[in-house]
């Protein structure tokens, strides 16, 4: 199933936009390779609002949250998970407005770190992140004329968690399912494995728009993630041919199926390769000298 993305989004910096009945999306100017054009608050209800995912320490975006409020109290900030992209900024949104914080917990890894392994990712992680509230998968929180569903969907990162608006069929999927790009998924931060299962637990449900951290809403998301999970194992395949051919590296697999991507993404690119290479070990299918790391030498079993 052919993968199409959607890159087709005006930011609208410092404006609330219209995401959909009762939800306000304001986005930060953050743009990046990683974030597009940046991250999107969300703001849900009529009365008293809850947040979500009020993104990076920014000073002018704790602003236009504020000015989106129009006045009406906040009385929750949910948390996606701990990227500094999308939870620093709760704290200081809970000191203006007394507001609770909510998510599935601090930061973590999806596995722990091996002998001499560094973490590619810590710069990225808000390890001082600690929520009031720690959400169970499924956990139900109400508030003024809303309801919001944690969703837990570990992969891109080991505290990952989507949270459906109840009644509506809309989920803010966060950094999981984006409309205008594929999701990093790097070791230790994510896991392959984890990613793939979350994608079948939302493939599992029956909403009918996500709305992402990044860029554009998903407005078939069905289809979508059917398309992602294609990619991934035309990805997985990829990788496996390459090992076939005699790549027995990340640099190596990684300048052969990546030759298309922008060369700021190959770092990336290969913490791709090898949350492949991870869950391709733990099926049987391939072996690594050592420890599977960025570095190793890989072959098929």
């Amino acid at each position: 199933m052919a993968l199409e993305f959607d890159t087709a989004f005006e930011p609208s910096y410092g404006r609330p936009v219209e995401a959909a009945p009762g939800v306000l999306r304001l986005t930060v100017e953050n743009p990046s390779p990683f974030t597009f054009h940046g991250t999107n608050t969300y703001l849900v209800g009529g009365g008293a609002l809850a947040v979500v995912d009020p993104g990076p320490d920014d000073k002018a975006h704790l602003a236009a949250i504020l000015d989106a409020a129009g006045g009406r109290p906040i009385s929750h900030i949910f948390v996606s998970h701990t990227h500094r992209d999308h939870s620093p900024l709760a704290a200081r949104l809970k000191a203006q407005t007394g507001a609770q914080i909510l998510a599935q917990g601090p930061h973590r890894a999806a596995r722990p770190l091996r002998i001499g392994e560094l973490n590619p990712l810590d710069a990225s992680a808000d390890t001082d992140f600690e929520p009031d509230v720690a959400l169970a998968d499924g956990d139900l929180v109400e508030g003024d004329g809303w309801a919001l569903r944690a969703v837990h969907t570990p992969g891109h990162a080991a505290n990952h968690t989507a949270f459906a608006l109840e009644g509506t069929g809309i989920l803010f999927s966060a950094d999981h399912v984006m409309a205008w790009s594929t999701t990093i998924v790097a070791p230790p931060d994510g896991a392959m494995a984890d990613y793939m299962a979350s994608l079948d637990k939302l493939l599992a449900r029956d909403d009918h728009l996500f709305l992402p951290g990044h860029g554009g809403p998903v407005i078939s998301p069905k289809t979508f993630m059917r398309g992602l999970k294609a990619h991934r194992k035309m990805r997985e395949r990829a990788i496996v041919e390459r090992l076939s051919a005699g790549d027995n590296t990340i640099a190596e697999i990684v300048k052969s199926i990546y030759r298309d991507t922008d060369p700021r993404l190959h770092g990336a690119a290969g913490l791709s390769v090898l949350a492949h290479m991870e869950d391709l070990i733990g099926r049987n299918v391939v072996a690594a000298e050592g420890d599977p790391a960025i570095d190793s030498v890989y072959r098929l079993k």
